[in-house]
């Protein structure tokens, strides 16, 4: 970007936004500006008291547009991609929020939720919030995740497939097994079997039988059976529980009212769809 006379931070962020920037480092704003570390946080400062930046991590700013200005932040599409790529995380939009893009979340999400093989902390970025969810090899699922596109650039978010085995794999994230039925519900016709079948070698069998029993009942044998076989190749399968975390808290009778023999699942309660 070419240095004017008399540059400034708040001339710096218009021109940002006409190139369809959303967001930019310390590092490259002292540089554009010439201007010290120290005059640049001053001016930085200013920009935040006036709702024009807000600083989700250090160094690192993003431009608040006026349509924004009453969430404090635009929206994390907007920003999550140069985000990451200044943490130097591989990442994609996971979970309910994933599932929104495929029409596919019913329930109002609280969070942005990105998947990553950093251990972040959660960020309070203007009135919202980004919860981010550890997964250590997150480069072994990279080909079911996807990009899409908006007016800042791009950023990845896990495909029908992808977000399927994820809602099983982090329940907490997905608001428990019903939202996880009602959300497969409406993902289910959306899923690629050979896809699914694929990336479920990265994923724990537990996780593998419970989506299986969980899209079997739903309707979406078609989409399971390429999953099974690759499940069979992986030696011998035990018996698991359906309902393991609900059954930590004594809240589920004892006695199991089904067992799937196919996907050798305990079920103590059968999850509701909304």
């Amino acid at each position: 970007m070419e240095t004017k006379h008399n540059y400034y931070l708040t001339d710096y962020i218009d021109d940002l936004q006409v190139q369809g920037r959303m967001s930019f480092t310390a590092s490259e704003a002292i540089s554009a500006l010439r201007v010290s570390n120290s005059a640049f946080l001053a001016a930085a400062e200013r920009q935040q008291r006036r709702s024009k930046l807000v600083k989700p991590r250090r160094g690192f700013y993003v431009v608040v547009p006026p349509f924004y200005r009453n969430w404090r932040a635009p929206c994390p599409t907007l920003y999550i991609d140069a985000l990451m790529n200044y943490e130097n995380a591989p990442y994609y939009v996971a979970l309910l929020q994933a599932a929104r893009f495929y029409g596919a979340s019913h329930q109002a999400v609280m969070e942005f939720q990105v998947m990553t093989e950093k251990r972040m902390p959660e960020l309070i970025v203007g009135s919202g919030r980004i919860g981010f969810y550890n997964r250590k090899s997150i480069r072994s699922v990279m080909d079911g995740v996807e990009q899409r596109h908006n007016t800042s650039g791009s950023f990845n978010v896990s495909s029908p497939a992808l977000t399927a085995l994820d809602l099983v794999r982090y329940p907490l994230g997905a608001a428990g097994l019903d939202n996880i039925a009602t959300v497969l519900f409406d993902l289910g016709s959306k899923i690629k079997a050979r896809q699914l079948a694929s990336l479920s070698k990265a994923f724990a069998r537990p996780v593998v039988q419970c989506l299986g029993f969980f899209l079997d009942n739903l309707g979406f044998l078609s989409k399971t059976n390429q999953m099974y076989e690759k499940l069979q190749t992986r030696g011998t399968v035990p018996w698991v529980e359906f309902n393991q975390r609900e059954s930590r808290t004594g809240r589920l009778v004892r006695v199991p009212i089904l067992r799937d023999e196919k996907w050798k699942v305990i079920v103590r309660r059968l999850p509701e769809v909304d």
